[in-house]
């Protein structure tokens, strides 16, 4: 078990992917800090991750404010006394045309994805570092972190900033014995996604836009984040792995 007696913090913890990577990780022995904005939907998951015989507590955080994340890494290093790997997760989309995108969308966009990745490493990172410890952070990017799509402006944006963010803490905290990476995500089933999926001739073109001819599944995600968290990815700092099913190597014509 890669994971035995360390503790992870994840932020989005609640669902989807998030949900998946708490799993995965106290599967492999792991003690799991679960944040999120909705406290019920961090001990849903909590509830899950006990009930398979782990060890998670929940706790509330809004990643968009320096105050909460700073509170919630602090609590949860005097929960499970020290802290090993942070899961940068949490985060929203909007659809919208870019001339009809109102500023107030982009900005919580931007305040989700983009801000809250840095306050979430940075608080993390200050923790590691005061206490002396070695750790890895993986944060959550996306395909369109090197592409991009119609009607996702703020999307592509911080998925693309979340990219650079992780490069620079990468250099930064690379002599601290800090390592991080981040994944790239291609459509994946979840429940912000399940809208995607209800529509059949939708669903077919979900489809032929990856070379496997799939979309993807959470716990497809959270293995590839396992795998940077480890020490199997212990050379392996400032990139950002690809889990996409073919969507960045090409388009079919």
């Amino acid at each position: 078990m890669r994971f035995q007696g360390k503790t992870v913090v994840v932020t989005g913890a609640g669902g989807g992917i998030g949900r998946d990577v708490c799993l995965h990780f106290a599967r492999e022995g792991a003690k799991v800090a679960a944040g999120d904005l909705d406290i019920a939907m961090a001990e849903r998951v909590v509830s899950d991750v006990t009930g398979e015989g782990g060890t998670a507590q929940a706790f509330a955080v809004d990643v968009t404010s320096p105050e909460s994340v700073n509170a919630f890494i602090a609590e949860a290093d005097t929960t499970f006394s020290g802290l090993d790997v942070l899961v940068a997760n949490a985060g929203v989309r909007e659809i919208v045309p870019v001339l009809d995108l109102p500023f107030e969308e982009w900005n919580r966009v931007i305040d989700v994805n983009l801000t809250g990745v840095f306050l979430s490493c940075q608080a993390f990172a200050r923790n590691l570092v005061a206490a002396k410890r070695t750790g890895a952070i993986v944060n959550l990017a996306s395909t369109l972190g090197v592409s991009a799509a119609p009607q996702r402006a703020a999307y592509t944006a911080s998925k693309h900033a979340v990219v650079g963010l992780t490069k620079e803490l990468a250099m930064e905290l690379g002599a601290q014995g800090i390592r991080v990476n981040a994944v790239g995500p291609g459509v994946t089933r979840t429940p912000m996604t399940e809208r995607y999926f209800q529509e059949p001739e939708y669903a077919e073109k979900i489809r032929s836009i990856h070379a496997l001819h799939r979309w993807g599944e959470p716990h497809e995600i959270a293995k590839a984040i396992l795998f940077l968290a480890s020490d199997d990815a212990s050379f392996c700092t400032g990139t950002t792995l690809m889990v996409d099913g073919g969507w960045t190597a090409g388009k079919a014509m």
